[in-house]
């Protein structure tokens, strides 16, 4: 029986039809890159402090000097959560005493914020932070009388999300509930493809990942802001892991490689330094966010431009479908079409494959394939924490937050490219561990650099994310490569599912800054280290036969097996892999 690459083989490898398809699958991929970073800008916190009432009886001595300091990185600075108590500094005020000569400051009592914030408007004019709700109707703002008397009057402003402060937990919560919507959406876009098609699912969450980012401008509150980013997550994987199985299955072997290894890789990056540029020149979040939806709406011109897998039409026995596909590619390569295309009786036909016996509990049958999964879980979910986390953490470098997020988005160009290559020429282990300790020695050295070298510090955080990003890249490949055709999908699944639980911890070590500035670069980097270490320990997979039983698997390094068994699980369905024929490219 001929398979399906033999079959359409006359269409060739890379003409018209095959670098339309990787360039528009691509590109669908690019409002990808800023959906999920976009809560850099949406969810930034700008400096702050506590606001003042204008009706608060202060001189503008003790108004300047109500707000107490406190030390951050060698300096005082305004605290951002505490002030002075209104009607202490009001006595004196009236009293006619002089702060600092007369009163000893740093013996006043302080009191919460408890008539909101002043936000700095230097880089952002309003963020969710920042963003005000409807005013409650029996809401109102104190006055303190020159005796120091509390009254309350009419409501001035409305009250803000509050987000700072005692609710600056809000603010990771925000972000690691959209990778929630991701690690949901990656468990139901496989389903969803192989039951309705590649391309209906590749729109349809397409649409939904937009339609719920515009929705997301009309927030009213921090709740409905949430909910729909949770929905956003779950559209923005599922429309990307629709348009890699599509482009994988409609392009050829050689195309098909680079597709996935650079083409929705580099697409993505440009999605992300697309991010910074909107961003800079439209500071509001709702006007952004409404900026942000226009890339996704103009993708839905690709409907017409993009076909259905047809392998796909081809497992539901839809041969009219599929062979029309195939006519209209050779058309526009210009190539004859022969008579026959696709015979039911000659095709291996996906539809007629025996479903495979195998569970996810075979991941865990043997000592061999135990490490192997163990080890790839912790790889897959520091890689992750490490890649998203100096994403995220990229507003709280020095210098400018949109050239540094611009850089972040710019260095993955060169890392993926730099991954492409390793893998086509270097053995798996060692292009890893390389990656990953570059990526976390320059982590841990950055507490290193003096305060004035900032420019460094951005410097080596780059440097840092390259090596990471790289990884990153390598890590699906080789994982692939690692686990036998019978278990091949629900091994990468399940260190794909690490990866996510990854990204929804990686805010929380960003937001471990705020008590330590350098104690996410260490975490990062000493997980980083650790798992390089790690890495040395996996097989070796590079030139060699990818192995089809779970007996066939190479073996971990540094451990005593005992004898298997004589007797060894039947292979009922060896399953082609879609993008890997064997480990040299």
């Amino acid at each position: 029986m001929r398979d399906y690459d033999e079959v359409t083989a006359f269409l060739g490898e890379w003409g018209p039809f095959q670098r339309l398809i990787f360039f528009l699958l691509s590109a669908s991929i690019i409002p990808n890159g800023f959906n999920g970073l976009s809560a850099v800008f949406l969810i930034g916190t700008p400096e702050h402090y506590c606001r003042v009432p204008d009706s608060a009886n202060l001189s503008s001595a003790w108004r300047n000097h109500s707000i107490p300091l406190r030390l951050q990185d060698g300096q005082e600075v305004p605290h951002s959560c505490r002030r002075y108590r209104l009607a202490t500094l009001a006595n004196f005020s009236a009293l006619g005493l002089v702060p600092g000569r007369d009163v000893n400051l740093t013996q006043l009592e302080q009191e919460r914020c408890l008539d909101g914030w002043e936000f700095s408007q230097d880089v952002y004019l309003s963020t969710i932070v920042t963003e005000v709700g409807p005013t409650p109707p029996t809401a109102g703002a104190r006055d303190w009388g020159a005796a120091g008397a509390l009254a309350v009057l009419e409501p001035t402003t409305p009250p803000q999300w509050n987000l700072v402060c005692e609710d600056d937990w809000k603010a990771p919560l925000t972000i690691s509930l959209f990778f929630v919507g991701v690690l949901v959406g990656s468990f139901i876009s496989g389903q969803l493809s192989d039951r309705f098609g590649r391309k209906n699912v590749l729109f349809a969450t397409m649409g939904m990942q937009t339609g719920f980012s515009f929705l997301q401008v009309f927030s009213t509150n921090f709740e409905m802001f949430t909910v729909l980013f949770f929905i956003v997550g779950m559209g923005q994987i599922s429309n990307y892991v629709a348009a890699f199985v599509l482009g994988t299955e409609i392009l050829g072997k050689s195309a098909r490689i680079i597709f996935s290894t650079l083409g929705v890789c580099i697409f993505y990056s440009f999605g992300y330094m697309l991010l910074p540029l909107f961003a800079y020149f439209i500071r509001d979040w709702r006007m952004l966010l409404l900026a942000l939806t226009v890339p996704g709406v103009l993708c839905a011109v690709l409907w017409w431009f993009i076909p259905e897998s047809p392998r796909w039409l081809i497992s539901q026995g839809r041969f009219k479908e599929a062979e029309a596909v195939i006519r209209k590619a050779a058309r526009f390569n210009g190539i004859a079409v022969p008579s026959t295309i696709f015979d039911p009786t000659e095709l291996q036909d996906l539809s007629s494959q025996k479903q495979q016996s195998h569970s996810i509990l075979d991941l865990l049958r043997t000592q061999n394939i135990r490490m192997v999964t163990v080890m790839s879980i912790i790889l897959w979910m520091t890689i992750s924490v490490g890649y998203f986390g100096l994403s995220l953490d990229t507003p709280n470098l020095h210098g400018d937050i949109y050239v540094n997020c611009f850089l972040s988005g710019v260095v993955e160009v060169p890392a993926y490219t730099v991954a492409w290559v390793l893998l086509q020429y270097l053995p798996r282990r060692y292009s890893m561990a390389t990656a990953l300790f570059l990526g976390g020695s320059v982590l841990l050295f950055l507490q290193l650099v003096p305060p004035d070298l900032y420019y460094l510090t951005t410097v080596l955080v780059m440097v840092g994310k390259f090596g990471i990003t790289a990884a990153f890249s390598m890590i699906y490949v080789y994982t692939a490569e690692l686990y036998p055709t019978v278990v091949r999908n629900m091994g990468v699944g399940v260190s794909s599912t690490a990866s996510r639980l990854g990204s929804i911890l990686s805010p929380y070590f960003v937001y471990l800054g705020a008590y330590d500035r350098f104690l996410p670069y260490i975490l990062m980097g000493s997980l980083t280290i650790l798992t390089a270490i790690l890495t040395l320990f996996l097989p070796e997979s590079f030139n060699i036969p990818l192995p089809d039983t779970i007996d066939q698997m190479l073996r971990v390094k540094g451990i005593k097996y005992r004898q298997s068994p004589t007797h060894t699980r039947v292979l009922k369905d060896e399953e082609s892999p879609t993008i890997l024929k064997s480990t040299a490219f």
